[in-house]
């Protein structure tokens, strides 16, 4: 352990676990402790006044606004809270419908929850989506050209958004990196928020599909606002905050909570 630091050995495990997690939910972590709700919130506290940690709604994680966490870290966080999400959003889509998926570890499990539909008409930017659709054979299946981002399978660049703006589909689903307080949408890469950007205009209706950590988590890239939402799948209930900003903007939450 780091003694210069001056941290209690929880504290340093706490660290460890957003290292190899990218965020810690406070719950997640008073269950693997066995300590009070209080004790973390001191401890989470002390970490982010040493700037070794941001605070985020119900938790903790890496203080940068600058890059994602790395791909296989993404895919692996909160993934039971993405695979009921996953479900409710393919619930939603009829069979027989068009849609995008853009890139992101929810939207490729969405894409795995609709492979027991039927003719379905898709147009993607990710590679990981493409392949899992691939597998149904009623599925059609477009990929967007650009610049392939070798670290998720992700697609960006200009040809991307372009070749995304010649169609109009049924649904929108896409992904998210963290929701402002002011009801911002953010990500990290300005490539991939032109992506989203044209996705949001040419889809009928928009869904935004995300777990509970985006809520207040920072990142340098504006690309919408939840106003430009239709509806929103998540895990949790909203922090008050926003479930007013959803309701002011007429934005239907859809909440997959744990059994």
């Amino acid at each position: 352990m780091n003694q210069a630091r001056d941290l209690s050995q929880r504290q340093e495990a706490i660290l460890a676990l957003v290292d190899n997690q990218g965020f810690v939910a406070t719950e997640q972590l008073v269950e693997h402790f066995k300590v009070t709700p209080q004790t973390i919130r001191r401890d989470i506290n002390l970490l982010c006044d040493k700037k070794l940690l941001e605070r985020f709604h119900g938790g903790a994680g890496k203080p940068t606004s600058i890059s994602n966490q790395p791909y296989d870290h993404r895919l692996h966080s909160f993934s039971e809270a993405k695979h009921r999400i996953a479900q409710a959003v393919a619930a939603h889509i009829p069979n027989g419908s068009s849609l995008f998926l853009n890139i992101g570890t929810t939207t490729e499990m969405v894409a795995q929850a609709l492979t027991g539909h039927r003719d379905l008409r898709i147009v993607t930017n990710n590679l990981h989506v493409a392949a899992i659709l691939s597998k149904n054979d009623s599925f059609d299946v477009m990929i967007a050209g650009g610049q392939l981002r070798k670290i998720d399978g992700g697609i960006t660049g200009p040809a991307t958004t372009d070749f995304i703006s010649q169609f109009r589909l049924d649904y929108g689903i896409i992904g998210v990196s963290g929701i402002d307080e002011d009801g911002s949408l953010l990500d990290f890469d300005y490539q991939e928020t032109r992506n989203a950007q044209a996705i949001i205009a040419h889809s009928r209706e928009t869904i935004l599909a995300c777990d509970h950590s985006k809520f207040g988590r920072r990142a340098m890239t504006r690309f919408g606002h939840l106003s430009e939402i239709d509806r929103l799948f998540t895990d949790q209930p909203p922090p008050p905050h926003y479930a007013k900003l959803l309701i002011e903007n007429d934005v239907s939450a859809h909440v997959s909570a744990a059994i």
